[in-house]
């Protein structure tokens, strides 16, 4: 114990966090690949976006997590359906999430999300040859990416009920000293 405590200096927060992931990593890869045959990464970088040991920041990331995406993934639904070029549909549909992102949502925490979101959905779409499975492969993708945030809020609870981390020391005042 001593050694842990040696290597943390007593701040548990990166090994409270590795206990999250392993677990949130374990059950994803359980439900998709194993009960679905999906392919479970984009749910496990989304639940790796939204896990925080602490539940207040790990709220407030999951709420801007989910409307990036949800920005995300429908700009990359719409621009599927609307069909175009490849060559320049992902990178307009990526352009016009970070405009909805920056100057109509104004959600600072996780605007890069909506961009990315827009991407993962398009490539899905761009496996087919047909608008309709890129539809369809597009709004798999984005339930996968939304699964993996729910995954990682409700995983991070449960550790922090499990295990709650003690509330930061506050910072020392310079005047009192």
């Amino acid at each position: 114990m001593k050694a842990l405590d040696r290597f943390t200096k007593g701040d548990m927060h990166g090994i409270h966090y590795a206990v999250s992931i392993f677990f949130a990593t374990a059950l994803l890869w359980f439900l998709l690949r194993m009960m679905t045959e999906a392919n479970p990464i984009w749910a496990i970088s989304s639940m790796v976006a939204t896990s925080d040991p602490s539940m207040k920041q790990a709220v407030m990331i999951l709420r801007a997590r989910i409307t990036n995406a949800l920005v995300g993934c429908l700009v990359g639904l719409a621009f599927i359906a609307v069909g175009g070029t490849k060559l320049i549909t992902l990178p307009l549909a990526m352009a016009v999430t970070v405009l909805l992102s920056s100057y109509v949502l104004r959600i600072q925490t996780m605007w890069r999300q909506a961009p990315i979101s827009a991407a993962f959905v398009i490539a899905a779409g761009f496996e087919y040859h047909s608008r309709k499975q890129g539809l369809i492969a597009g709004a798999g993708r984005m339930g996968e990416v939304l699964f993996g945030c729910l995954v990682g809020i409700v995983v991070a609870w449960i550790v922090s009920v499990v295990w709650p981390l003690p509330d930061p020391a506050p910072a020392e005042d310079p005047a009192n000293k």
